[in-house]
């Protein structure tokens, strides 16, 4: 696999493989691996380490605005499917809508309720089925943070430019459609 847009390079006559980006951490793994094995295309490993480096890392940084506001991103993300579908939904779509297990949505709507965010409402035909809405205080809340989380957002992606980040989030789209399709996961 070679880098979408990028230079290729050849080390010690091994596979072509995108230029290692100076400086981040997978760059020097991909030199070691090319020192001790010249003959792998470590291109794969370029993109999915970068992706897999920056999601660990927006995962350690916690979201100030959702830490300040007590809220997780999976909470965050469950509030926040809720507004955007405006209306109800049962805990196995907000399962699908979140990517997150049944289970993890259970616990997850057990929490919100408690805090006064969300309410659970039995089905009058099936009372195994429960449908679950914001409350006034859990609209309030999410139309607070979401510009907070959004500008947050901006913040860590600053140092891209406007061009960079567009043309990122289109790559990063392409990937998605293609994994979704050949892994199964549903799609929006």
């Amino acid at each position: 696999m070679t880098a979408v847009n990028g230079p290729t390079t050849r080390a010690q006559g091994g596979a072509a493989g995108p230029a290692p980006v100076a400086g981040d951490i997978v760059a020097a793994v991909v030199r070691q691996w090319r020192t001790v094995r010249p003959d792998i295309d470590t291109g794969p490993m370029e993109i999915i380490g970068r992706v897999n480096r920056c999601a660990a890392l927006l995962q350690q940084a916690e979201d100030a605005p959702l830490r300040r506001a007590g809220l997780t991103r999976p909470e965050f993300d469950a509030l926040g499917t809720l507004r955007r579908t405006g209306h109800e939904l049962t805990p196995g779509e907000l399962a699908r809508e979140t990517f997150s297990s049944g289970a993890a949505v259970t616990k997850r709507i057990k929490q919100l309720a408690e805090r006064g965010l969300v309410e659970r409402r039995g089905d009058y035909r099936d009372r195994r089925v429960a449908h679950v809405h914001l409350t006034e205080a859990g609209r309030e809340l999410i139309d607070a943070v979401l510009p907070e989380q959004l500008s947050y957002e901006t913040a860590v992606l600053s140092g891209l430019g406007t061009d960079d980040r567009r043309q990122l989030a289109e790559q990063l789209g392409e990937l998605l459609v293609q994994l979704e399709g050949r892994l199964g996961a549903p799609r929006g």
